[in-house]
């Protein structure tokens, strides 16, 4: 997941062009707006260069389109995610093009378990699903596009065991923002010892407003 990256400081990130921070920006042309959602969430230990609206906007999305309420599916398995950092830079192998990195933590708990006391696997695509759309609402922020979308695919590969208790890490990063299209990459870590739990590619799709 390495690449070489031009690091775009608090003190550079005038030179990415941001896009007005004004709740105004809010539509209802498009499938999710970050804008229109309530605050969740807690910013202020979040690291990263991105401007705290971004931070702030992704974790409303988070929250209120991935994880949803407390009847909502895989609830007690998102709630407990924190973001600590949203970090945006330029990659120099894309020839300056804008990438956007979240890395999200979260405590394996009793309800993520399968019977064998271990991170269940649909619990750990469901949380991917989730984080490793995040770059992609980042990046869309920064550009003053929309980054939310529905999944269109989603490969996962399954590395090692969690068990309870385990601090695990996502690291997802985008990898393509096109007009419909958006992809993103990640990996799951064990915060502890380091060891690969999981690694995922995603595809997701802005969805024809006509057929919603």
């Amino acid at each position: 997941m390495s690449s070489t990256r031009i690091h775009a400081s608090a003190v550079e990130t005038s030179s990415l062009s941001l896009p007005s921070s004004s709740r105004a920006r809010a539509s209802t042309s498009v499938w999710v707006d970050p804008a229109s959602l309530p605050d969740q969430g807690d910013i202020s230990s979040t690291a990263g260069n991105a401007p705290d609206y971004v931070k702030q906007l992704n974790y409303n999305t988070f929250f209120s389109y991935g994880v949803g309420d407390s009847e909502c599916f895989g609830y007690k398995a998102g709630k407990d995610v924190k973001f600590v950092d949203v970090t945006v830079d330029r990659s120099l192998e894309h020839h300056g093009r804008m990438e956007a990195t979240t890395i999200a933590e979260v405590v394996v708990n009793r309800g993520m378990l399968n019977g064998a006391g271990m991170l269940h696997g649909g619990c750990i695509a469901y949380l991917i699903d989730n984080c490793c759309s995040t770059p992609l609402v980042v990046l869309g922020l920064m550009q003053g596009a929309n980054g939310v979308g529905v999944t269109q695919g989603l490969n996962v590969q399954f590395h090692s065991p969690a068990s309870l208790g385990a601090r695990i890490r996502i690291i997802s990063t985008s990898i393509s923002f096109g007009g419909r299209v958006m992809t993103s990459r990640c990996e799951v870590i064990n915060k502890d010892s380091g060891r690969i739990i999981a690694s995922a590619l995603l595809n997701k799709m802005q969805p024809a407003m006509s057929k919603l």
